[in-house]
C-alpha cells in the first residue's frame, strides 16, 4: 500500500531503487511488533496469552527499532550523499497535521478502545474498518471498486489463515498424543536448562523457520511445539511472543521466501538480490533489536509490569 506511493516518489527524487525498496521493506516488517498486529493476535491464540499485554509489550521495542532504522538510513544517506528533500519546517508539520487530523484519530480509536477495555482486539479491528470508511467518506477519497477488491483479498487471506488454523488443530492433536513438544523440551533441557541458552537456541530455530514460512503459518506450526519448553525454563509467554514476532519480522526480509521483501521488490521493479544487499544494514539493526529484546526483558516487559502486574 505505502510502497506503491513511497518507492516511486523516492526514485523520482534520485534515490536508488534498491535502497528505496530496502527502506520500505524493513520498516514494514518492523510494523508487526507494533500494535495492532495480526501475528501477535495469532500468537496469543496459540499460546493462550493476553493480546492486550502483547500489544503493550511491543510498544517500546517498536519505538526503539524505528529509531535504529531511521539512524541507519540517515548514516547511509549521509555516507552516499543521497539527495536532500528540504530543511525541516515546523509550519509544514502543522499544516500537514491539520489536514490529516481525522486520519490521526485511527490509532487513538483502536488502541484507546482496546486499552480502555471498551472493545476486544478483534472488535477493535472491526471498529477500525468502520472508522476508516467514515474518515474516507469525509475526505471524499473512498473508491468503492478498490474497496470491493480489498474486501475480496482480505476474505481470501483470512480463509487461508483459517485453513492453516484448522490444520494446526489436527496437528496439535497429533502432537498431544505423541507428546512431541514435551519430548523436544526434555531433550533440550538435558542439554541445558539455562534460560538464556534456551533463548539462543529458540532464536536460531525461529530465524531458520522464518526463512521458509510466512509469519502466521510459522506461529501456528511452531508455537504449540515450543511452549512447553518456554514454560519449563521460566520464560514469560508475553516476552517470548515479542521474540517470536521479531524473529519472523526478520524472516520477512531474508530470502528465499522473504514475503515483504519480495513485495517491495515487485513494487520497485528491482532485483531481489540487489535490494537484499542494500537491506543488510537494516537487517543487522533488526537483529540487534532482537538481541536487546531477548536478553534485556525490561525493554518489552516494563510497561506490561507497570500496567497489568503491579
Amino acid at each position: 500500500a505505502l510502497g506503491s506511493i513511497l518507492i516511486p516518489a523516492m526514485k523520482k527524487k534520485g534515490y536508488p531503487g534498491a535502497f528505496a525498496a530496502a527502506v520500505t521493506s524493513s520498516s514494514a516488517s518492523l510494523a508487526i511488533i507494533i500494535p495492532p498486529s495480526i501475528p501477535m493476535i495469532v500468537y496469543a491464540v496459540m499460546s493462550q496469552s493476553s493480546v492486550v499485554q502483547l500489544f503493550v509489550a511491543g510498544i517500546v521495542p517498536g519505538v526503539i527499532g524505528g529509531f535504529f532504522l531511521m539512524l541507519a538510513a540517515y548514516i547511509t544517506a549521509r555516507r552516499r550523499n543521497f539527495p536532500v528533500e528540504e530543511t525541516f519546517n515546523l509550519a509544514n508539520v502543522r499544516k500537514t497535521a491539520r489536514e490529516a487530523a481525522l486520519a490521526f484519530l485511527l490509532p487513538v480509536i483502536i488502541l484507546g478502545g482496546i486499552f480502555g477495555g471498551v472493545v476486544t482486539a478483534t472488535e477493535g479491528a472491526g471498529l477500525a474498518v468502520v472508522a476508516s470508511l467514515v474518515i474516507g467518506l469525509v475526505y471524499g477519497e473512498v473508491d468503492f471498486k478498490r474497496l470491493y477488491e480489498a474486501a475480496t483479498e482480505g476474505a481470501i487471506q483470512t480463509s487461508s489463515v483459517m485453513l492453516l488454523v484448522a490444520a494446526s488443530v489436527l496437528l496439535g492433536e497429533f502432537l498431544t498424543v505423541e507428546q512431541l513438544p514435551q519430548k523436544i523440551a526434555a531433550s533440550i533441557m538435558d542439554f541445558t536448562n539455562n534460560k538464556y541458552a534456551v533463548l539462543a537456541i529458540l532464536n536460531v530455530f525461529l530465524l531458520v523457520i522464518g526463512f521458509f514460512l510466512h509469519s502466521v503459518a510459522a506461529i501456528i506450526l511452531t508455537v504449540p511445539i515450543v511452549m512447553p519448553l518456554v514454560y519449563a525454563v521460566g520464560i514469560d509467554p508475553v516476552h517470548f511472543g515479542i521474540i517470536v514476532t521479531l524473529n519472523l519480522a526478520i524472516g520477512q526480509q531474508t530470502p528465499p521466501v522473504a514475503s515483504v521483501l519480495a513485495t517491495a521488490c515487485s513494487v520497485a521493479k528491482e532485483d531481489i538480490w540487489d535490494v537484499t544487499r542494500e537491506n543488510l544494514i537494516f537487517i543487522s539493526v533488526l537483529v540487534i533489536l532482537l538481541l536487546l529484546v531477548t536478553y534485556v526483558p525490561a525493554i518489552p516487559m516494563t510497561l506490561v509490569e507497570y500496567f497489568y502486574r503491579s
